[in-house]
């Protein structure tokens, strides 16, 4: 990398940071920023050692959200714009993402906000022709496009349909053709190295695209077969990862039966048979490089996270046994480094933030102060 350059990622850095930047917060010590009794609900990182925490504070008899910053890796904490979204009554997933260059968006499973100046205001996001019930499941950014995974269902029916719109529009709607119907429909999706997209129903064939800039799409042939629900990764170092995963609680009740599956390139046929563990339901899928894949799992009160480091030839697993509620927000933003939250902010045992620096290996807790 040139020096320009360097001077250049730096500035983006810093100009990140500004962006979310709160000016009553000059202090970056924790104990000074970190209100009391401060519990994460949700984390994005823009890279191994930026990222974003949205979590909620007891406050009048409720929870009052904040919006805490590092770039640091968590060592020092900044007050930022907190969105006003509430902790749902129904343990919905309250999720942060964010974009760079001031855009974030927060959303609840129904409803949604963005911000486009980091924080000091944020606007309602309007899903067109969605009627609920509905669940946002995914949000995720590309070359300036938001892409998000919309769930509707009642009365026996689903269908799961692709959401799109310029980052920071407070409008999302959906793309032409990117649909799928059935009694039981989900769907997925993942940047990094390119777009992939997965619809699919009833446990059938999936259907599944690839793109280099989110405006030109290429059908491909899926990532698992009949009879398994694809769960992608981003392209690492020019490979692609996914997860193809059966019905939930088979072969018996709180597990589920995975297999890893890789290909050579973007838009390439998948290949490969790595048999996973078994224990949990998923939550979560991420790899931090073409041999290292982390499965987030849940099942009878106790956390997951199964790692592989040669492929999925090989498999660790551990347990996260205080909280057994969620595992939320598995990612791996770059150099070995992974977030995953476990639990909840309302729950009896709380929540907390995992870090890994290892690709997966091993993870501890973020301290808040």
């Amino acid at each position: 990398m040139t020096t320009p350059r360097r001077c250049a990622l730096l500035v983006s850095v810093l100009a990140l940071l500004a962006a979310f930047a709160s000016p009553a917060t000059a202090s970056t010590a924790a104990s000074t920023v970190v209100p009391a009794g401060f519990r994460p609900a949700s984390t994005s990182w823009t890279g191994p050692d930026t990222g974003y925490v949205l979590g909620y504070r007891p406050c009048a008899g409720s929870w009052c959200p904040v919006l805490l910053g590092t770039t640091d890796a968590g060592r020092h904490w900044r007050r930022l714009g907190a969105p006003p979204v509430s902790l749902p009554d129904n343990h919905n997933h309250v999720a942060l993402r964010v974009f760079g260059d001031g855009v974030a968006y927060v959303s609840d499973g129904v409803h949604v906000r963005t911000t486009r100046d980091g924080g000091t205001t944020w606007q309602p996001v309007a899903l067109a022709g969605a009627q609920e019930p509905y669940y946002l499941s995914k949000i995720a950014e590309t070359g300036g496009r938001v892409f998000a995974v919309l769930t509707a269902y009642g009365d026996g029916r689903g269908s799961t349909r692709l959401y799109s719109g310029t980052a920071g529009s407070p409008a999302l709607t959906p793309v032409p053709g990117f649909a799928a119907a059935g009694g039981l429909t989900y769907g997925d999706l993942a940047v990094g190295g390119g777009l992939q997209v997965a619809l699919g129903a009833d446990y059938g064939t999936e259907q599944y695209w690839t793109s280099r800039d989110g405006v030109r799409f290429t059908p491909a042939d899926p990532p698992c077969p009949a009879g398994s629900v694809a769960s992608l990764a981003g392209v690492r170092e020019g490979q692609v990862v996914a997860l193809c995963s059966g019905s939930p609680g088979s072969p018996q009740p709180g597990s589920t039966e995975r297999r890893l599956r890789h290909a050579p390139q973007l838009g390439a046929r998948f290949g490969g048979d790595g048999a996973a563990p078994f224990a949990g339901i998923n939550q979560g899928f991420g790899a931090a490089s073409p041999a290292s894949a982390t499965i987030a799992a849940v099942g009878g009160g106790v956390g997951f996270l199964h790692h592989t480091g040669d492929g999925g030839r090989t498999w660790t697993t551990l347990e996260l046994s205080e909280r057994g509620l969620a595992l939320t927000d598995l990612d791996f933003p770059g150099g070995g480094t992974g977030v995953v939250v476990d639990g909840q902010p309302d729950a009896d045992g709380g929540s907390a933030v995992y870090r890994t620096t290892d690709g997966g290996r091993t993870w501890r807790a973020l301290p808040f102060g």
